[in-house]
Parts: structure tokens; sequence; C-alpha cells
């Protein structure tokens, strides 16, 4: 049974920081490049972090760039976000995505609001 569960979101106040991660189980971890979506109300699930299957390369939307890194550990199945600087812009139910080939499973999101 394929599964992506992610945890760490929750309300933070602008500045602030949160660390999400998305555990992955049912599959080859390490034959899947990683990513992170996120999603606000009323508009498109958009891209905002990727990481290749062995961890070498990383890419990120140009919103986040310094701010978020992406990072995984191929050992504990685990792909993370790390999320500094918090702006409320980024308020967005949170995705992890894995892909190999056409399989595209997706986690059941995590809400990060950003809010004083």
């Amino acid at each position: 049974q394929v599964q992506l569960v992610e945890s760490g979101g929750g309300l933070v106040q602008p500045g602030g920081s949160l660390r999400l991660s998305c555990a992955a189980s049912g599959f080859t971890f390490s034959n899947y490049a990683m990513s992170w979506y996120r999603q606000a109300p009323g508009k498109e699930r958009d891209l905002v972090a990727a990481i290749t299957a062995a961890g070498g390369s990383t890419n990120y939307a140009d919103s986040v760039k310094g701010r978020f890194t992406i990072s995984r550990d191929n050992a504990k199945n685990t792909v993370y976000l790390q999320m500094n600087s918090l702006k409320p812009e980024d308020t967005a139910v949170y995705y992890c995505n894995a892909k190999y080939g056409r399989f595209r499973p997706w986690g059941q999101g995590t809400q990060v609001t950003v809010s004083s």
C-alpha cells in the first residue's frame, strides 16, 4: 500500500519557521524524485521545491528561494521541507509528491498558516 503522510504544519507568525516532513511507505523510496507543492484557496497547486532521487540536485520556486530547503533521508524514507522567514503569502496546504515514471502518488496535505 503506497502512502505519503505529511506532518509538521500549523500556525506560525510572519518571520517564523516550520519543518514539514513526509513519510513514505509501500514503494522503493530511493528510486523516486520527491517534491513539495502547495495550494492556496482558489489557486492552482504549484511546485514549491523538488529533489532528485539521490538528493544530488534541488529546485525551488522563485518565491521561496533562500528561505526554504528541501532535503531527504533515504534511510528513513522521509523528505523534509525546512521553511524559514515565513510570509503570509506562504499560507497554503502543502502536499508531498513522489515521481517515478508515470507513477505519481500524493500525500493528503498539511495546512500551513502564516499570520499575526
